[in-house]
């Protein structure tokens, strides 16, 4: 046993299973050293005793968008990922500055990062379309843990579509440079005829959105991820998916061999398409606010362990980015990442047992081995990083915009009260959150390696 004296005891519910007994973590030099039975005499700098809150690994948060919009930024993407407890961002590659897609981005990139950030993260990388596949093995060994493409064109220099033919070489070059390929799956041929129709019939009418993308479109964009990544043997996320039927269809895929995972978000897991009456463009997503009953899908199949990760599709867009009248002037997306844990989390515990395991794994241990950092992150064990998010379910909390650290400015949860929230979250052993306050500091968090 070591003796020495720790940095910091954490003792509360640790998962040990499927049933949560008290237990201590014991923490030094940022690194967890044991888990063991509650003691008085164990000797430490700090003891922190939560009582019977959940002493959880903290979220590594599949899907960030930290510098689409230059208002944002690292340093209040992670602040936000820190009062939400996020102790590591997935952030994805598609910047204002310019995407991803170069050895020479992703230097500049990760000193950006290793100078801002309050929280640790794990860099994604893209590739250009007409041959960037080529680059994949360079960047990868650059830092990227993983490379996210899209089917639909959203932006052509920014977040450009990757056709079919270019697709199955993206996927053969991710493959053998031992990386996940992420693949935003909506068919583009479809949304963009359905685009015409709505934008001339009526675009002010918030839920031409939704007919616009109708579910057709997100299943042809699965099915087609799904076939080419079948052929070339690639490893393959789908990123936030909205539809019971194209989880089904990736658990098919994944009954047939193929090494796939996919992840919705907490908006598909609230809202349906009716809540566009109250919210109009602020709800306006990519792909769109589904009907009730996809949502009861959507939970039924994320309690039962068919739904991999949740992440929190982070993008920012302030409020004069989504407040047209126009739905379509609006952009696409909303901010999420400090919400995401206590949102899914209260909403799991109201399902019982079985959701809230699922939905804690989903949140944390699956993201990190996906992006291969699961060596380091994502549970509570002997040598990982001493990364914690203490959820205490007896904590209501009202969410409110003036809570939020992300320079967005609003939330689309505004006035929801969950049964719970975070807080404390701690980062390799700091505490960053104390429930009510940032207590990290500015280049803190680091560049996290794939194994």
């Amino acid at each position: 046993m070591n003796t020495a004296k720790l940095d910091l005891v954490v003792t509360g519910l640790v998962q040990c299973g499927d049933v949560w007994k008290r237990r201590e973590v014991h923490i030094a030099n940022g690194k967890i050293t044991a888990i063991a039975d509650p003691s008085a005499t164990t000797e430490a700098t700090r003891r922190l005793d939560v009582g019977n809150a959940y002493v959880l690994p903290g979220m590594v948060d599949a899907h960030v968008h930290s510098l689409s919009h230059p208002g944002e930024g690292v340093a209040a993407s992670t602040q936000s990922a820190a009062a939400g407890g996020v102790t590591t961002i997935v952030e994805m590659p598609f910047d204002l500055a310019g995407p991803i897609n170069t050895v020479e981005r992703i230097k500049v990139k990760r000193e950006l990062v290793e100078t801002e950030a309050f929280v640790d993260v794990a860099m994604m990388g893209t590739l250009a379309p007409e041959g960037g596949w080529r680059a994949a093995e360079a960047i990868s060994e650059a830092g990227a843990v993983g490379f996210k493409v899209s089917l639909f064109n959203t932006d052509a220099a920014r977040f450009p579509r990757i056709d079919d033919a270019e697709l199955r070489n993206v996927m053969a070059a991710t493959g053998a440079a031992g990386r996940t390929v992420a693949v935003h799956a909506e068919n583009n041929e479809i949304v963009q005829a359905m685009l015409a129709i709505e934008k001339e019939r009526n675009p002010f009418d918030p839920k031409a959105h939704v007919r616009s993308r109708p579910p057709v479109s997100e299943t042809m964009g699965v099915l087609t991820a799904l076939e080419i990544a079948f052929e070339q043997s690639a490893k393959l996320h789908l990123c936030h998916l909205s539809l019971p039927r194209s989880v089904d269809l990736v658990n098919w895929y994944r009954d047939q061999g193929l090494d796939v995972t996919l992840e919705t978000c907490p908006h598909y897991l609230t809202f349906t398409e009716d809540d566009h009456d109250a919210q109009r463009g602020r709800l306006k997503i990519n792909p769109p606010l589904r009907k009730a009953a996809d949502r009861q899908g959507m939970w039924e199949r994320l309690s039962t362990g068919k739904i991999d990760v949740v992440s929190s599709d982070h993008a920012p867009w302030p409020t004069e980015y989504k407040d047209h009248e126009g739905i379509f002037a609006n952009h696409s997306g909303a901010p999420g990442v400090q919400t995401s844990m206590a949102i899914t989390l209260s909403a799991a515990l109201e399902r019982g047992p079985e959701a809230f395991n699922a939905a804690v794994k989903s949140l944390t241990s699956t993201p990190a081995q996906r992006f291969g950092v699961g060596h380091v992150k994502g549970s509570l064990e002997v040598g990982f990083d001493a990364d914690i998010a203490v959820f205490d379910p007896d904590t209501a909390w009202h969410i409110d915009a003036g809570d939020m650290f992300s320079n967005a400015g609003w939330t689309p949860f505004q006035g929801i009260k969950t049964s719970g929230r975070v807080t404390t979250t701690i980062s390799r052993g700091s505490v960053v959150w104390d429930g009510s306050a940032i207590l990290g500091v500015q280049g803190h968090g680091t560049v996290v390696q794939s194994s």
